[in-house]
């Protein structure tokens, strides 16, 4: 005899079987000077974490005003970034970097297909054309990830409790930098304050 649960029993099973506790992490980050620094990138990696982390649906990294847009880019390992070109003038896209090598030729317009981002890391993005054109997209094997805000800060919730390595990363560092890193254990409930301070980085 088998067994068939409603939707409705099977969304109570789920939550039966989920965590009950999950916990809340304020990041702070600032510069040398103990400025908030807004536009980091920051995210929590763990074993955990990679398992559940999922390609995004839909992703880009435009040009428009012969600039990216937006200059940095987020997403997951394994997701597909498209590269519209907005502009009137044709745009030559490439990375050089490890994580990434790519070239989409002289363009206007959407290319047929996105590139995608398989490896974790951080690639720089260039345009043959138009030398003052800079942008990132960081990938990430984690869902747990954002930038900060104005005031340099940045709140990542209903987080699995447990240890992380805590990830944090500004397009004003020295090229080719990696993101910082160290410990934090997430509590199983309330919320733990972690100050970054970021050395180096450029306005």
């Amino acid at each position: 005899m088998t067994l068939r649960l409603s939707p409705f029993l099977f969304s109570l099973a789920w939550l039966l079987a989920s965590p009950a506790h999950a916990g809340t992490l304020l990041v702070d980050v600032r510069d040398d000077a103990a400025r908030p620094l807004p536009g980091a990138v920051v995210f929590l990696e763990s074993a955990q974490a990679r398992r559940l982390a999922r390609p995004l649906d839909k992703a880009e990294m435009g040009q428009a005003g012969k600039q990216f847009v937006p200059p940095v880019l987020v997403v997951t390992t394994g997701t597909a970034v498209d590269f519209p070109n907005r502009d009137t003038v044709r745009h030559h896209v490439y990375s050089f970097s490890p994580v990434k090598k790519f070239e989409l030729k002289l363009y206007i317009g959407t290319p047929s297909q996105p590139v995608l981002f398989d490896q974790p890391g951080i690639a720089v993005l260039g345009c043959n054309i138009h030398d003052h054109m800079v942008g990132w997209v960081v990938i990430v094997d984690t869902p747990y990830f954002g930038r900060t805000a104005e005031q340099g800060q940045l709140v990542l919730d209903k987080l699995p409790p447990g240890t992380y390595r805590l990830r944090s990363w500004h397009p004003g560092l020295p090229v080719g930098a990696a993101a910082l890193d160290q410990a934090v254990t997430v509590p199983s409930e309330g919320q733990l304050a972690v100050t970054v301070r970021m050395t180096g980085v450029r306005p």
